[in-house]
């Protein structure tokens, strides 16, 4: 099932900015003038102060679309997504997740997807096992890495690229969040090593004023 034009936004782990990542790749299509409707399969951690992740995705790009809309299955607890659809005694539907993400992407020119933790993450446990990765490849679109420029990225990114091809799909870019107004020798280090060892484009973003979109900079991808 190809949903048409649009990003995959995975990371190497929790915490590394796919939210960002995707929020500014979001922004960056609307200010072209592009209709982008979001997706996130499952969104954790809401007993928790903060926007949501689905909540800023939604403002990023300027969408209509309801909390169901862009994230069928929300948790309370900051917990994986399976524990979380185990604590609220409702498997994920992998069904549901196909149709909710046709749906959106039918009623825009660019479809931004945000996955749950890393490449690897299990939406259901099984039998048999439904993890992000066969989300992914079931979308059939190119993918964004998000990674953090820090000492021990090396390992998780290049991990994470290959995981990525091993599934049959296009990595468009790893991209390094946040990044340093002045970087350290290891970030610039680790930038130019995974460009190297992974043959991916790695690009940069800094650290957001997430209250102002306008103030983001564009996120422009290598063709």
């Amino acid at each position: 099932m190809s949903v048409g034009a649009g990003l995959f936004v995975t990371g190497t782990g929790t915490e590394v900015g796919k939210t960002i990542v995707a929020a500014t790749l979001a922004r960056t299509a609307v200010a072209a003038g592009r209709r982008v409707a979001v997706f996130k399969p499952a969104v954790s951690g809401l007993d928790e102060l903060g926007e949501p992740d689905h909540a800023l995705l939604r403002r990023a790009a300027d969408s209509a679309q309801s909390d169901d809309q862009i994230a069928p299955y929300r948790y309370g607890p900051a917990v994986s997504p399976h524990l979380g659809a185990e604590l609220a005694g409702e498997p994920i539907d992998a069904g549901r997740l196909r149709e909710v993400a046709r749906a959106a992407a039918a009623g825009a020119d660019l479809l931004i997807v945000e996955g749950v933790g890393g490449f690897l993450v299990p939406l259901a446990l099984g039998p048999p096992a439904y993890l992000i990765r066969d989300l992914a490849r079931e979308l059939g679109l190119a993918v964004v890495i998000a990674a953090a420029p820090s000492l021990g990225t090396i390992n998780h990114t290049l991990l994470t690229v290959e995981s990525v091809r091993a599934a049959g799909l296009e990595l468009a870019a790893v991209v390094f969040t946040p990044w340093p107004a002045e970087p350290a020798e290891v970030e610039r280090s680790n930038r130019a090593t995974i460009a190297r060892l992974g043959g991916v484009s790695v690009v940069t973003l800094p650290r957001l004023e997430l209250s102002e979109p306008a103030s983001w900079p564009s996120l422009e991808l290598p063709a």
